[in-house]
């Protein structure tokens, strides 16, 4: 799927009631919603702007993982570098 930016009528972001992280909501034009939680987006924004930024890296790739251990407050389910960081062509 391709998201156009005339696909999307509006977007929102707000700590929804009873919550206490962002959430993101793209409302499309037909109506659809898609809704990404704050950390999805946290990682999508730190990929975005070291690729965009970082005159060497090519592209980064997130893969979910589970993990066993992880620093107090963190979620169980994280989306981790995979490691490989091609250079630019």
């Amino acid at each position: 799927m391709i998201v156009r930016n005339e696909d999307v009528r509006e977007v929102r972001v707000e700590t929804p009631e009873g919550h206490r992280h962002l959430r993101t909501t793209l409302v499309f034009q037909d109506g659809e919603e898609l809704v990404l939680q704050e950390a999805t987006v946290a990682n999508i924004v730190r990929a975005f702007i070291t690729v965009k930024t970082h005159p060497a890296v090519g592209h980064i790739t997130l893969k979910g993982r589970r993990l066993t251990e992880r620093k107090e407050g963190y979620a169980e389910w994280q989306l981790l570098e995979d490691g490989d960081r091609p250079p630019r062509d």
